[in-house]
């Protein structure tokens, strides 16, 4: 964000229409992927973003573009068969492939760089999983290899190596896409949040300021899906990962990108700056929305850095969010099972670079009346593979059920306003409703409905980011209220804070 210059693409005006071929809502990586494809195919494309484009979830990536998702193909072959996880490892490969090819079509400096993707384990009870995942990963076609050696400064006990992967600066590269896919007479719409759907023939969708799109076709690619109608909410597992960075000499760099699973989940990858040093990107402690202790996390990982990477210069921090699938495979294709001409990309798991990628090409060839090998594998209507790994969806519905009566049911962290120290937030009640109370540093205390505008949840404050977070479904708030992450698209109300 820092090292490229901000948007300043037009709103939609308040009441104005506009009729296009396909309609686009979000301006991330699956959005502009998607909407870049289609106008590269001839068709007239609209982007709809309710902020600026590159800037929620795509602007805080660590941008890593591989194939290589952790320990991911064992666990595809166990669950989809092999020809499942080859289609994975096709499909992926293919997105890392595309974003070299675009950013060469477009000669665009997104500092790309090849490099070797790693997932490791440091204790000895892992070596199994890993040779495990070697095997799976290489019977999908990828050309992986056992390693005991990495270019990391502490010792691993095995590591699964796959040469030939990117990583890049995401804003360069999609600043770049968005400004050919107007070149190509595609729009670009930002502040501007859809609220509504109709499908029909044509589709039509509505703005908060009432404006309207007319399209044949409709990409919902807002990261969470922003309508309910597909209930694909209850198959997403939203997870906040919080990422560290700092400035290390280049000769302090381990030349690759590095995962663990194990214990604490831990990723390193490094990026060029100007100075010859290189930027030093740590993340890790995952942690659902809402959850408690975000600062303390914060210190955990960068206490891992420094004793990891001695001499580390601290630099900037920041959150992120994914949407874990509860059956490990993103969602792409048709929004539902009797849609005709809506279609999702959602549930990147962590891995929306290449996943973002993959799903603008595998879209673009759905809308253009094409069915690749693999939409089976993504497409969101699989009933079957939910039913067989219902474990992970049964657990995700008992958390959601779990906050939305034990949160109602908890003392409120402060009993008055008048306890809630400046800088700070507390869910209190006031007049017997629950509110969601922030103090500034100026002493004002705001007040919101502490529910949730998706599903009713009780949202819980976040003292590292200053938002107000819903634990069951992952929609972020201001201060203010006003929405920063799906799926809610309306904002908090406001109410009395009885001072």
């Amino acid at each position: 964000m820092s090292t490229t210059p901000a948007t300043a693409y037009p709103p939609l005006a308040t009441g104005a229409g506009v009729d296009v071929d396909v309609a686009v809502i979000g301006g991330g990586i699956a959005g502009l992927s998607t909407a870049w494809e289609l106008a590269r195919a001839g068709r007239s494309v609209a982007v709809l973003e309710a902020g600026r484009i590159a800037e929620g979830v795509s602007g805080r990536t660590t941008a890593k573009v591989t194939a290589l998702h952790g320990l991911v193909y064992a666990r595809l072959r166990r669950t989809r068969g092999p020809e499942g996880a080859r289609l994975y490892a096709r499909s992926q490969q293919g997105a890392v492939e595309r974003v070299a090819e675009v950013a060469r079509l477009l000669d665009v400096d997104c500092e790309l760089e090849r490099r070797t993707a790693y997932t490791y384990v440091t204790e000895a009870a892992g070596r199994f999983a890993v040779r495990e995942e070697v095997n799976a990963a290489e019977q999908a076609g990828l050309e992986t290899t056992f390693t005991e050696r990495t270019g990391l400064p502490f010792r691993v006990e095995a590591a699964v190596r796959l040469p030939g992967q990117a990583q890049f600066h995401p804003r360069k590269y999609l600043l770049a896409l968005a400004e050919d896919l107007v070149a190509r007479g595609g729009a670009v719409f930002e502040h501007t949040r859809v609220t509504r759907l109709h499908e029909g023939t044509p589709c039509r969708l509505g703005a908060e300021n009432g404006a309207v799109v007319t399209a044949r076709d409709v990409v919902v690619a807002t990261h969470a899906p922003v309508f309910d109608r597909a209930l694909l909410f209850s198959r997403l597992s939203p997870r906040r990962e919080l990422v560290v960075t700092g400035a290390i000499p280049d000769g302090q760099d381990p030349g690759g990108m590095f995962l663990t699973e194990e214990g604490t989940r831990r990723s390193v990858r490094t990026a060029p700056l100007s100075d010859g040093r290189r930027l030093l990107i740590v993340t890790g402690e995952s942690f659902a929305p809402g959850a408690a202790d975000v600062e303390a996390r914060f210190g955990r990982l960068a206490a891992w850095a420094r004793e990891h990477f001695p001499g580390l210069e601290p630099g900037v921090r920041w959150a992120t969010q994914d949407n874990d699938p509860t059956d490990t495979v993103p969602l792409i294709g048709p929004f539902h099972p009797r849609a005709r001409h809506t279609w999702v990309a959602t549930g990147f798991g962590g891995w929306g670079m290449s996943g973002g990628v993959a799903a603008g090409m595998l879209l673009a060839e759905l809308i253009g009346g094409h069915r690749p090998p693999w939409a089976e594998l993504y497409d969101p209507r699989r009933l079957w593979s939910t039913v067989r790994e219902a474990p992970a969806f049964l657990r995700h519905q008992a958390g959601v059920a779990r906050h939305f009566v034990a949160d109602r049911l908890r003392p409120p962290g402060a009993e008055h306003v008048a306890g809630i120290a400046p800088g700070t937030g507390e869910v209190v009640r006031i007049d017997g409703r629950h509110c969601a109370v922030y103090r500034d540093e100026h002493g004002t205390a705001h007040a919101l409905s502490a529910r949730c505008t998706h599903l009713g949840c009780l949202v819980a404050f976040n003292a590292a980011e200053r938002s107000w977070d819903c634990p069951c479904h992952g929609s972020r708030f201001a201060t203010d209220g006003s929405v920063l992450q799906g799926p809610a698209v309306r904002p908090l109300e406001e109410r009395d804070a009885g001072e």
